[in-house]
């Protein structure tokens, strides 16, 4: 074995293939996507800041979401941006600064999930327990959900991650767009069984949880719904719960399609985009979705670009 390559510091990254012609404009399309992502998000989490009116837990629950997509995505997506100008020959990345990719894009996609399920929670409380939601949702309450969503997801890709560093890499060919575990691990020559336990355990554990909690949610929320007797505030409940679950589903669906085409290699270049996907799609949408179906949200920022035509005016 060539020990230049035996636990070589420098990778390189496959990334996606792109022709000379469509480089640039797989270039600026992802930019465009990225740079709304940010704006949009940021933007989201000021607003809720800024006005008193949005500091009540479902809103600063979603800011959590607006934070991971920030995160992750200008994490990975500048790193893609780059590599689409660069040949496939000139992509390199050192180790630890892959493993740094795999930790974030982990730790996001896990995140969205944790985050996601204490949000499920809140709507839970907010239309079966109205009368008692202010003594469950305190600001406390609220601080104890946030740290126990970001603690989990933390805990549990440190462990996936320790387990792949842990291995000897006699490869240097990362085979994606950007560095992740199953990537990383396929570098060694050692055998990743307790890799691809662990993971798997941690796939399932995750999906069965996240998807057996969300089920339970709207079990109780629709029965509670069924139960009452006021269509106005049914149809405020099953709005709000319509919005969340569609986060969830989008965000869902995505996760299993490229977790699925890992098992395909014959289908490198559809995973390597869906990979990708993973990450602009929900962190596009999630704004665009709340911001659209939220009446307090929606009212704010029809204040400010009030206020702003009336200061531009003067």
């Amino acid at each position: 074995m060539d020990n230049a390559t035996y636990n070589s510091l420098i990778l390189q990254l496959e990334g996606i293939k792109v022709t000379k012609t469509s480089r640039y404009p797989v270039f600026v399309a992802l930019l465009l996507v990225y740079i709304f992502i940010f704006v949009a998000n940021l933007g989201i989490m000021v607003l809720i800041w800024m006005d008193r009116s949005l500091h009540q837990p479902m809103y600063l629950l979603f800011c959590n979401l607006s934070v991971n997509d920030v995160m992750g995505n200008s994490l990975l997506v500048p790193r893609v941006l780059a590599d689409v100008l660069v040949p496939p020959s000139e992509r390199f990345i050192h180790y630890y600064e892959c493993l740094m990719q795999a930790f974030t894009a982990h730790m996001s996609g896990t995140n969205a999930h944790t985050v996601l399920m204490i949000m499920a929670f809140d709507r839970y409380v907010a239309i079966c327990e109205p009368l008692r939601y202010a003594a469950i949702m305190t600001d406390r309450m609220v601080i104890k959900l946030t740290v126990s969503a970001w603690g989990v997801a933390f805990a549990l890709v440190v462990v996936l991650l320790s387990l792949t560093s842990r291995l000897n890499r006699c490869r240097t060919l990362v085979a994606n767009a950007f560095c992740d575990n199953a990537s990383l691990f396929k570098l060694s020559c050692e055998s990743s069984l307790v890799n691809n336990v662990y993971g798997l355990t941690f796939t399932v554990l995750l999906f069965s949880s996240s998807i057996g909690s969300v089920v339970l949610t709207y079990a109780k929320v629709t029965e509670a719904c069924l139960r009452g007797k006021s269509a106005s505030l049914n149809g405020r409940a099953l709005k709000t719960c319509g919005t969340h679950l569609c986060l969830y589903l989008l965000m869902l669906l995505s996760g299993m399609v490229s977790i699925a085409l890992h098992r395909f290699p014959q289908h490198d270049e559809y995973r390597k985009i869906s990979a990708i996907l993973f990450n602009v799609v929900p962190g596009s949408l999630n704004p665009v979705i709340y911001g659209l179906q939220s009446h307090e949200i929606h009212r704010c920022l029809s204040n400010v670009f009030r206020r702003r035509r009336a200061h531009l005016a003067f």
